[in-house]
């Protein structure tokens, strides 16, 4: 396992990243972006098996989709800092022919992009689609994939989910980012859900749970757990419970931040909170 010290380090810097990407704009979606950073660095340096380079099949490789498009800050970082592209290229965020738009496309060519997810609840459907893609070139590698908690509220994933399990789709391993907030509110208070372990296992899923969603130990763990569960005829859904905005005290815990940027003053305050680790674009 990679130095948990040198994963943190980057965690830091991804969540500067985040802040000062939306403030420059004034414009973005840092709540459910700083919530999710632990998980991406996970994902991007421990977890999945990556090859150099990147094209569009990722035949040879693991695959990652994301299906709640607007924290691209929190993708667009990682995929950076990984190596996908430039890191200075993340100063172009959400401006005029900018590829590192306000949701990922993939019409300018971004490396690390395979799908545009602009438009919530169609994510489970492609990762699905890829997961048979990938077996039916005989490609051992894994798809995964993040959805919101609120997300879920789209009527397409339940259709999506079904048909997942009846296919013995086996080598998929979606994550629900458990934040317990969407942009209108908490969402027990939009359209409660109730049991979503519950739910998943009605539906024939194998499901793990992570409580502890921003630690990264915890979450290498957990997903290490899921890897080892694939392959047994069932698709896997890992249950990640995350704080929106975590890292940033004053947005943490509340739906307020989700799509809202910071002032020069928050801005301030935030990066005083995650001091400088890696260096700023």
């Amino acid at each position: 396992m990679a130095n948990i010290k040198q994963l943190e380090d980057l965690a830091t810097q991804v969540r500067r990243d985040i802040l000062r990407m939306v403030h420059k704009v004034n414009s973005g979606h840092p709540g459910g972006s700083l919530g999710c950073t632990e998980f991406f660095v996970a994902l991007y340096k421990e977890l999945m098996d990556r090859k150099e380079g990147f094209d569009m099949d990722g035949i040879g490789e693991d695959i990652f989709f994301l299906s709640n498009g607007h924290i691209s800050p929190v993708f667009y970082s990682v995929l950076a800092r990984t190596g996908y592209f430039p890191v200075e290229e993340l100063n172009t965020f959400r401006l005029i022919d900018s590829r590192l738009q306000g949701h990922p496309t993939t019409h300018e060519g971004l490396p690390g992009i395979r799908v545009a997810s602009g438009s919530l609840g169609q994510g489970m459907s492609v990762a699905i689609g890829a997961a048979q893609a990938k077996k039916l070139n005989n490609d051992s590698h894994l798809i995964y994939s993040l959805h919101g908690d609120g997300e879920l509220q789209e009527g397409q994933n339940w259709e999506a989910i079904m048909y997942a399990s009846a296919k013995k789709v086996d080598n998929i391993i979606s994550t629900i980012d458990l934040n317990g907030q969407q942009i209108d509110g908490a969402t027990d208070d939009v359209l409660p859900m109730g049991s979503l372990k519950a739910k998943f296992e009605a539906f024939g899923w194998i499901v793990l749970e992570i409580k502890d969603g921003n630690n990264l130990e915890a979450i290498i763990k957990g997903m290490t757990e899921a890897k080892s569960k694939t392959g047994q005829g069932k698709p896997v859904c890992v249950l990640l419970t995350t704080v929106m905005g975590n890292g940033v005290d004053f947005m943490m815990h509340t739906h307020a931040w989700h799509g809202k940027a910071p002032n020069d003053e928050q801005l301030a305050i935030g990066l005083a909170q995650n001091a400088e680790t890696l260096g700023d674009y």
